[in-house]
C-alpha cells in the first residue's frame, strides 16, 4: 500500500497500517519531516496516538485551559479547563506542542518514508494503482492520499480546484522567557476582535511559544487599539510567516475501488477550532480498523466513508460557525456570542468533540 504524503495524517496512517499487519510506504515531496508551526491536540486525538505508541510527555505542553478574551480590553469572556480535569473527564490529556515534534514521533512508528517524491499523477486500473513521482513511478495496490488541500490524489475523486477561502493566516514562534506571564500559566489564549483573532500557546516542553494570527486582510495590520498583551505577543513572534487559506467544497464520496482520502485531501477545514490535524488522526486509525476487517477491499472503504462522513461534517459545521463567531463586529451579535460562551464552553460540553472515540466506533 502506497501513502502519498507525509504530514500528520499520512504518518499517523502507515504506523496505524503498519499496527495492524499492512505493509505501507509512505511518499512525501518535501525533503524533510515537519515544519515550524505549533499544534494543538485534543483528547479525541491524543488517546489515539497514546494507542499507536506515540510518546509526547517530554515536548509537549499540558495547558491549564483554553481561554476566550476580548479584542481591547483583554477582560475573559469563557474558559475550558484542561489539565488535570480533561484528563480525568476524558480519559486523554490535551496537548500543545510544535508540529515538527509530533511529525518526528510518528515517523519513528514508520518503516518506510521517502522524502523528496512529489506525485504528480495517479491512475487506477483493475488490480492496481499507478503513481508517477518525481523521480520515478510506483504500483500500490491501493493508496491512500494524505497530500493535502491541493491533493492530487483527490483528482481521481473530483475535479474541483482549490479555492481562496478569504482568510489570511500569520504564524510566528518565540522563546518563552521573552514574555514570563505567558511562561508561568500555560494556557490557550484566543483573543476575539472584529474582522480577526489571535490565538497563542505553548510549545517544546514550554521553552516557546506559537502564536497565530487569522484575519480578512492578507497584512499583519489592524492590531491598534488591541489589548497591550496582544501587541506584546505580536512583536515578540515578528516576524511571522504569512499566506492565504484556501478551501475546498465537500467530496461527495471519499474513496474508489482502490484509492481513498483522509485528512485536507478530503475535508480542509479553517484553523478556527484547532481540529484539523485531530480529525486527520482519527481519519487514519478509522481507515486503518476498516482495512484490518477482512480482504473486501471494497466493503472496507465503503465502511470508512460511512463512518467519517458525519463526524466530519458536524466538527467542519462548527468549525465554520467559529469563523463567523470568532471574529463578529462589537454589538448586539457580540454580546450574544459572550453572553452564551461561557455554557458553550465548560468542559463537560465538550463531549460530543473530546469524548469521541474513533477506533471504539470501528469496533
Amino acid at each position: 500500500m502506497a501513502v502519498v504524503g507525509g504530514g500528520i495524517a499520512g504518518l499517523t496512517a502507515a504506523a496505524a497500517l503498519t499496527r495492524s499487519g499492512v505493509e505501507c510506504a509512505v511518499f512525501e515531496q518535501a525533503s524533510l519531516v515537519g515544519d515550524g508551526a505549533g499544534i494543538q491536540l485534543a483528547p479525541n486525538a491524543t488517546r489515539l496516538l497514546h494507542r499507536l505508541g506515540v510518546r509526547l510527555s517530554d515536548v509537549a505542553v499540558r495547558p491549564e485551559a483554553v481561554e476566550l478574551r476580548r479584542w481591547d480590553s483583554g477582560e475573559l469572556i469563557a474558559r475550558t479547563e484542561l489539565g488535570a480535569a480533561c484528563e480525568a473527564r476524558y480519559g486523554a490529556p490535551y496537548y500543545t506542542l510544535h508540529r515538527a515534534d509530533l511529525h518526528r514521533a510518528l515517523a519513528a512508528l514508520v518503516d518506510t518514508v521517502s522524502l523528496g517524491r512529489r506525485c504528480v499523477a495517479v491512475t487506477e486500473h483493475a488490480d492496481r494503482v499507478a503513481l508517477d513521482f518525481t523521480g520515478g513511478a510506483v504500483d500500490a495496490d491501493m493508496v491512500v492520499g494524505a497530500d493535502g488541500i491541493h491533493s492530487v490524489v483527490r483528482a481521481t475523486l473530483d475535479s474541483s480546484t482549490a479555492q481562496p477561502a478569504g482568510l489570511a493566516v500569520h504564524r510566528g514562534l518565540f522563546d518563552a522567557d521573552r514574555l514570563p506571564w505567558l511562561r508561568d500559566r500555560p494556557a490557550v489564549r484566543i483573543w476575539l476582535g472584529p474582522g480577526r483573532h489571535v490565538v497563542c500557546y505553548p510549545v517544546a516542553g514550554g521553552a516557546r511559544v506559537s502564536v497565530t494570527a487569522v484575519a480578512r486582510s492578507g497584512a499583519l495590520t489592524g492590531y491598534s487599539g488591541w489589548h497591550d498583551n496582544v501587541r506584546e505577543v505580536l512583536a515578540a513572534a515578528a516576524p511571522m510567516r504569512t499566506w492565504t487559506l484556501d478551501d475546498r467544497p465537500p467530496l461527495s464520496r471519499w474513496h474508489t475501488r482502490r484509492v481513498a482520502v483522509i485528512g485536507d485531501a478530503a475535508h480542509p477545514m479553517p484553523p478556527l477550532g484547532a481540529q484539523g490535524a485531530n480529525q486527520a488522526i482519527e481519519d487514519a486509525v478509522v481507515l486503518a480498523g476498516c482495512l484490518r476487517g477482512g480482504p473486501d477491499l471494497a466493503a472496507a472503504l465503503r465502511r470508512f466513508e460511512r463512518l467519517r462522513k458525519p463526524r466530519v461534517a458536524r466538527v467542519v459545521a462548527w468549525v465554520r460557525g467559529n469563523v463567523r463567531d470568532h471574529h463578529v463586529a462589537d454589538g448586539a451579535a457580540q454580546r450574544r456570542r459572550d453572553a452564551a460562551a461561557p455554557r458553550q464552553r465548560d468542559l463537560d460540553r465538550q463531549e460530543w468533540l473530546y469524548g469521541y472515540d474513533a477506533e471504539r466506533e470501528v469496533a
